[in-house]
């Protein structure tokens, strides 16, 4: 009875949300008792219902085995409890001699691959490709890239139910050693040596039992937008029993349901189910809870080898001493075997381990009990040092900076290198010892195979056999979309005018609807890293994921595309029959399906984005160029005609062409009836007479009617017959092809991004080659009074500021919405920072640390904010936020940029104008110094790992030297403990110097924790705890808890106690009233508020300085510009697979366009492909828009992250990016106009060469259009994916009303009036088009003209020679008296003329094309000062 009220106060609503072991087991029985009851209520129903008295016997005999337990679902199959009984999993590891190599000498730097060197590559392509064939060819010696080892030879045994505690300094090969334990090997060049699991080698683990051994890394990766309960969920489904593995009288989903229950209770975030999990910019639960999702989402998978890495980053310390218990609970109740690499874990953590690994350098140096540890280092010479944690002591030893050796030992004498260290534990007892039970377990899985064979049976028994606002927008565009093209075509007429334009709707509609699916590739891109980690935790096979996608789109895309058919279908007029419509449904669907499996197979092919866009492009032109509709097939180049027939879009077109026309009878009238009456001439028939002809393709003389079956087959070589039995079938082989193709794909082809090995480095220059050697130099010289010394000096120069301010809040409160109403997080919270303190802001989490720090430092941007916050007693500034400095908990850097770059650019903005740049420049030498950076300051960003990413954070932030206060959320989370007390260090350095920091710090010891200042104490709800000095060795804080009754121990960390005493952690809150209650009553929160407002007057009392003009960025517009565009260029000197992916499209394009219209002569089909040719240029703008997006939205991520800083204006960040594109597009538009005009044969007309060099300048304003609408589009759009979106939808407004898919004169007079006056492309066209053909003279070659006979008598110039004269065209045989032949133009003027166009305006209309491109510019400066999408 007596842990009766400890277990009451343990299971308070009011407590925070901790995990408590015990409680968790009972948790574990409730259920199973539960489920039991169920279980044996369905086994009644079935034996009242069963009349065999045989199989009643069975029932009762087997009664025993019916009974369910949780434990057996958790640790064995889902099948095997109804049929063989219950097998378990239980896996011991052994490792012998394992060694891991990556590619690269000891010395050796991987460099950033350049544009530059990425062109120089590509042309000697024919010389590397001649030679490696060469090559093949010749005896050599096979070329063996170097390596060298990372994680050097060592061996050890874990069983069942152990748990072992990876220790190391960062870079020591913890992370490495993890990931090959867990199997994931594919980052490194070799892995030598042998690793067993139950005595299955790791080979056959991986092949057949993949889900079994799992890896847990560092960053916990989720999709955002769901919740915890959908998480779970999907994690659960994927794993729960079939109909034959549960029990009866509990469905599939009550078992779900109750499993996610228990997951959620035992582990203490029931309270978040409805909450999204987040990440860096979508507010979701907290980083703690987030941890425990994580944990929960690992349960779910019932693997038995579990590696966590680093899995306490973040936490606090109550928090992370949870987290271990329950991993320490689920290994007991499991029998799981577990490994963890943990950052300054306490001695409570230290102690729930069995075994315990210490690495250096990728050298084993200890493995043995953790008890034994703390002794054998001291024995070899090390000195005690009792106040420090066992965790820490440890890596301390293989750390030079910190190590210290017993009185009269010196590193003569003690083994100190890694060489060294390890020598001395292969001669120790531990070794033999450990060795000793090596062998011994090896000899036990050898000869009694049980656990093995259980283990394989029970893996076989258990193989079984999102967004809303985008799908509204997805269907919103597709709808919209096809009610323009129908109203563009609307009724289209049964006669010859209306037989291009139905080829043209039909060719429009299956374009729009297929080339929507380009969005898939940016998509298959983003969930690369949710998909490695779902399938490496055996959820479902890869190839599932390819089925699952199409499946689940089908329901969704046959709506949108049956609507969009329909529209398109009754709008345009095409053949009004039921049989007609579901034949195009039925190809157009079909074809949709193809692409969108084609566009995801190269999603899966390729590694990255540009990779994929660029073989995509490879593709995408030639099949729309032989769809069979811009050239019919007839007519293809000899060399090319082959295209038409591996095309899916082609058998679509054809199937969709000709069901429409076999449906069909078209009149020939008008325009096509030669010769024929015009303006002042009327001495021609009305109608067809017998001395004129049709010029419609499969008209018969004297005939007014055309079949469509006739039409299609003399213009296009199509057969109507063909509709099924070849288009139809070929089209449903290629969808199930390209199914095939991605199923292979994901399963024997898998791309993940991001991979081991190597950091990759900038080349250096004289200037930074000068500075590294100098960094090397006082790092091998400097000892630790240097370090003293260098820190002082730092702290001399800050301390040249003659007042600096105090910051202080009042009555802060801070409510968010939620559904159903508003959730309130901050409750009336008190404080102050003032100049020369160092401030901890600390708390359970959950408990609204980092929401505070948000508040305080003013980077909230939604929910409602109350109280005051003052400088001085005066209110905020705008300069509030230029004057303070925050490195968040998520580090997000512009990854090309070097970690002395991104420093740099950090120094140059937000410290002063009036600095030097060789002043900023020492300083960010000094922040490189002290954040130990300098082997990594040439490193780039990007290849970082994370502990160097959360310096280069706090090192951006430190470089602008803060005048007010410096914030930091959670700096040394994934440190180490010596690389934790080295920042603090720092920052107390920082705070004599007079600088006022206020930090959220997490785990600290108790030596990091009197380094502080003040605290201010939070508990669950945004209550304060308590907020006063906290002196020295704790001394104030532990004698206020100590008068409130929570007596703390002398040899317990204050910080853990305090957060024990309030309820956070597993015991129970000490004392009978809530601890906000008793700060609220005592003297401390009086003289807080007294000292507040003495603060207050003491500031107001201070004369105002008078501002010349409050600035809220430190350097002015300019010298913004400057730094972010020197940067941009740099990014994009160091992307090549951006750049040059955006040349060779443009470079492909061209020239294949070009093959296809190789050296045009003046005929009048030549005329028509010159047209062709110069419409291509109106595809670049949406080529570039596809790239240009997701790379425009991943810098606004960044952008964010520092325009809360005020590090630059929105306006600089937006014409920054464009400055940057600038170069790049001149050079490819003159790559694609010189492929383009020579080629095809441009410039025979009256502006000859002059005008070619008039189309570059068309060129080149299209490509800056085309820029600048991308970069448009994606400041409008939320997320990559709805960007994909708008791409269609614009592409065909441009294209259709331009004057060419309809012709002006058959436009419809409304999009005449206005649409085609506003689309830009109107204007390119007639530039280009006006340029190319004035005063082009046509010669029809005989197979173009019009034949008919004059009547009798007459020769062909008096019968047709005033139609001619009206219409233009020339008559080849005047004088004859019969088969007169017509062309219809005689000089290329008469094409363009009719159709709205001037030669006379073609500067006009150029120009117009670059005050789009001006318009884009501005809208872009616009929207990216108005639209952020960042919700925190």
């Amino acid at each position: 009875m007596a842990d009766t009220p400890g277990d009451e106060r343990t299971l308070r609503s009011d407590d925070a949300h901790h995990v408590d072991v015990q409680q968790a087991e009972a948790i574990f029985n409730e259920l199973s008792r539960a489920l039991s009851h169920r279980s044996e209520q369905g086994q009644d129903k079935l034996r009242k219902e069963s009349y065999s008295p045989s199989e009643k016997d069975v029932e009762q005999g087997s009664g025993n085995e019916v009974r369910f337990d949780l434990r057996e679902y958790l640790q064995s199959s889902n099948d095997a409890s109804q049929s063989a009984g219950i097998k378990h999993k239980h896996v011991g590891v052994t490792w012998e001699d394992v060694q891991v190599e990556v590619v690269g000498a000891e010395d050796l730097k991987f460099f950033v691959p350049t544009f530059g060197k990425a062109v120089v590559d590509f042309s000697l392509l024919p010389f590397t490709f001649t030679w490696s064939l060469i090559s093949m060819l010749l005896p050599a010696k096979e070329s063996i890239l170097p390596t060298r080892a990372i994680l050097k030879k060592q061996s050890g045994v874990l069983q069942p139910g152990e748990m072992c505690l990876v220790l190391g300094c960062p870079g020591s090969g913890c992370t490495t050693f993890l990931k090959t334990i867990a199997n994931e090997r594919g980052d490194y060049a070799r892995v030598s040596g042998d690793v067993s699991y139950a005595g299955i080698s790791a080979e056959e683990m991986a092949k057949a039992y993949k889900g079994e051994v799992v890896y847990n890394q560092e960053d916990d990766i989720h999709i955002a937008t769901l919740t915890v309960s959908q998480t779970l969920d999907f994690a659960l489904s994927t794993k729960s029993p079939g109909p034959n593995g549960r029990l009866p009288g509990i469905s599939r989903e009550e078992f779900n349901e109750s499993v996610k229950n228990m997951l959620l209770k035992m582990l203490n975030i029931s309270h978040t189910a409805q909450t999204y999990v987040g990440d860096e910019f979508v507010r979701g639960v907290s980083g703690g809870e987030r941890k425990r999702v994580s944990i929960a989402e690992m349960m779910a998978t019932r693997a038995h080898v579990l590696c966590f890495d680093n899995s306490t980053r973040g936490l606090d310390a109550s928090t992370a001493l949870d987290f271990i218990k329950a991993m320490r609970a689920m290994t007991d109740i499991l029998g799981q075997t577990t490994f963890a690499t943990l950052y300054q874990a306490g001695e409570g953590i230290y102690e729930l381990f069995d075994k315990v690994l210490v690495l250096d350098k990728g050298r084993q140096v200890y493995f043995g009990p953790p008890s034994e540890a703390r002794a054998y280092f001291e024995q070899l010479g090390y000195k005690s040092l009792p106040r420090q944690s066992t965790a820490d002591y440890l890596t301390g030893c293989t750390d030079p900076n910190e190590r210290q050796f017993a009185p009269g030992r010196s590193e003569d004498d003690v083994p100190t290198t890694p060489q060294e260290l390890e020598e001395a534990f292969h001669n120790s007892p531990q070794a033999s010892s450990m060795l000793d039970s090596l062998a011994k377990y090896k000899l036990f899985m050898e000869t009694e195979k049980r656990d093995q064979i259980a283990f394989r049976e029970a893996v076989i028994a258990d193989k079984k056999r999102g967004d809303k606002f985008q799908l509204v927008t997805s269907f919103s565009l597709s709808w919209i979309l096809a009610i323009v093209i129908g109203a563009a075509y609307l009724n289209q007429p049964l006669t010859a005018a209306g037989a291009f334009t139905r080829g043209s709707v039909i060719f429009a509609a299956l374009l729009t609807c297929c080339l929507d699916t380009f969005g898939e590739l940016p998509a298959q891109m983003l969930g690369r890293p949710i998909l490695k980690k779902q399938t490496s935790y055996s959820l479902y096979r890869p190839a599932a994921i390819v089925i699952a996608n199409t499946l689940a789109d089908m329901p969704f895309s046959i709506i949108r595309i049956f609507v969009y058919n329909i529209i398109i279908y009754f709008m345009a007029g095409l053949a009004r029959s039921a049989g007609g419509f579901f034949t195009f449904q039925v190809f157009t669907y079909i074809a949709f399906l193809t692409m969108q499996g084609f566009f995801r197979s190269f999603g899966l092919l390729c590694s990255n984005f540009d990779q994929a866009f660029r073989t995509a492009t490879f593709f995408v032109p030639n099949m729309i160029q032989y769809v069979g509709y811009m050239i019919p097939v007839l007519t293809m180049k000899k060399w090319l005609f082959w295209i038409f027939y591996i095309n899916p879009l082609g058998y679509a077109f054809s199937g969709c062409f000709e069901n429409e026309f076999s449906r069909i009878d078209l009149e020939c009238d008008g325009a096509y009836i030669v010769p024929r009456n015009s303006p002042g001439v009327d001495k021609y028939p009305d109608g067809l007479g017998p001395n004129q002809i049709c010029t419609l393709f499969g008209s018969t003389p004297g005939d007014t009617d055309v079949s469509g079956h006739s039409y299609i087959s003399a213009g296009y070589g199509l057969n109507t017959s063909d509709i099924w039995r070849r288009n139809f079938l070929v089209l449903v082989g290629f969808f199930f092809l390209f199914q095939l193709t991605q199923v292979l794909l994901i399963e024997f082809y898998p791309q993940y991004i991001g991979a081991g090995g190597g950091m990759i480095y900038a080349k250096e220059n004289a200037e930074r080659k000068k500075r590294n050697a100098e960094l090397k130099e006082r790092k091998a010289l400097r000892g630790k009074a240097d370090i003293t010394v260098d820190a002082e000096e730092v702290s001399s120069k800050e301390s040249t500021e003659v007042h600096r301010k105090t910051f202080t809040w009042e009555g802060i409160n801070y409510h968010v919405p939620v559904p159903g109403g508003t959730r309130r997080l901050l409750h009336d919270v008190y404080g102050y920072v003032k100049p020369g303190t160092l401030t901890a802001l600390m708390g359970a989490s959950g408990a609204g640390k980092t929401t505070c720090l948000d508040v305080l430092a003013q980077r909230k941007n939604i929910g409602v904010i109350s109280g005051n916050m003052l400088v001085d007693g005066r209110p905020l500034g705008g300069d509030f936020a230029r004057g303070t400095a925050y490195a968040e908990q998520m580090d997000v850097h512009e990854g090309s940029a070097t970690v002395r770059e991104a420093m740099r650019f950090s120094a140059y903005l937000r410290q002063p104008l009036s600095v030097s740049q060789s002043e900023k420049d020492a300083y960010v030498e000094e922040m490189i110094e002290l954040l130990e950076l300098q082997d990594l300051a040439d490193a780039l960003v990007f290849s970082l790992g994370v502990e160097a990413r959360k310096r280069l954070t706090i090192g951006v932030e430190l470089a602008s030297k803060p005048e007010l206060l410096l914030f930091l959320d959670e700096p040394t989370s994934g440190l180490d403990g010596q690389s934790a007390w080295n920042l603090v260090r720092f920052l107390r350095k920082l705070a004599a110097s007079g600088q006022a920091i206020l930090c959220t710090i997490h785990q600290p010891s108790s030596l990091l924790f009197e380094s502080f200042d003040r605290l201010l104490l939070l508990e669950s709800g945004g209550e304060t705890v308590y907020f006063g000095d906290i002196g020295p060795d704790s001394s104030i804080l532990r004698e206020y808890f100590a008068r409130h009754g929570a007596h703390c121990p002398s040899n317990v960390n204050p910080a853990e106690y305090m957060l024990d005493a309030i309820g956070a952690g597993l015991a129970p809150r000490i004392g009978s009233r809530d601890w906000k209650d008793v700060w609220l009553d005592s003297p401390e929160y009086s003289d807080m508020r007294e000292q507040i407002d003495r603060i207050k007057q003491s500031g107001l009392s201070q004369p105002a300085i008078e501002k010349r003009h409050e600035t809220t960025y430190a350097t002015p517009f300019w010298v913004q510009l400057k730094e972010v565009v020197k940067r941009n260029n740099r990014a994009l000197w160091r992307s090549p697979d951006y750049v040059f992916s955006r040349l060779f499209v443009h470079a492909f394009i061209s020239f294949f366009v070009s093959l296809s219209f190789l050296q045009l002569g003046l005929s009048s089909r030549d005329l028509q492909y010159r047209v062709f040719g110069i419409f291509w240029v109106s595809i670049l703008p949406m080529i570039v828009m596809a790239q240009i997006e997701p790379l425009w939205i991943f810098n606004r991520r960044i952008f964010i992250r520092e325009s809360s800083s005020r590090i630059y204006s929105p306006y600089v960040f937006a014409i920054g990016q464009l400055i940057g594109e600038i170069p790049y597009s001149i050079l490819c538009a003159f790559v694609y106009w010189l492929l383009m005009v020579w080629p095809m044969g441009f410039g025979q007309g009256a502006a000859g060469n002059a005008g070619n060099g008039f189309q570059l300048l068309v060129t080149i304003f299209m490509e800056l259009f085309g820029v600048s609408l991308g970069q448009l589009i994606g400041a409008i759009s939320p997320n990559i994916q709805t960007a994909a979106l708008f791409n269609p939808f614009l592409g065909l407004i441009l294209t259709t009303f331009c004057g060419v898919t309809i012709p002006f004169p058959t436009m419809a007079k409304f999009w005449r009036s206005w649409l085609y006056q506003l689309v830009p492309y109107t204007r390119t066209l007639s530039a280009m088009l006006s340029t190319e053909l004035h005063g082009l003279v046509i010669t029809c070659k005989a197979d173009e003209f019009s034949i008919f006979n004059p009547p009798s008598g007459q020769t062909c110039q008096q019968w047709a020679g005033e139609f001619v004269s009206a219409a233009g065209g020339y008559l080849d045989n005047p004088q004859d008296q019969s088969n007169c032949r017509y062309c219809q133009y005689s000089v290329g003027d008469e094409f363009f003329e009719g159709l709205n166009i001037r030669y006379s305006d073609r500067w006009r209309d150029a120009w117009i094309v670059f005050c789009y491109f001006i318009f884009n510019i501005l809208a872009t400066i616009i929207a990216s000062r108005l639209l952020r999408y960042a919700k925190r």
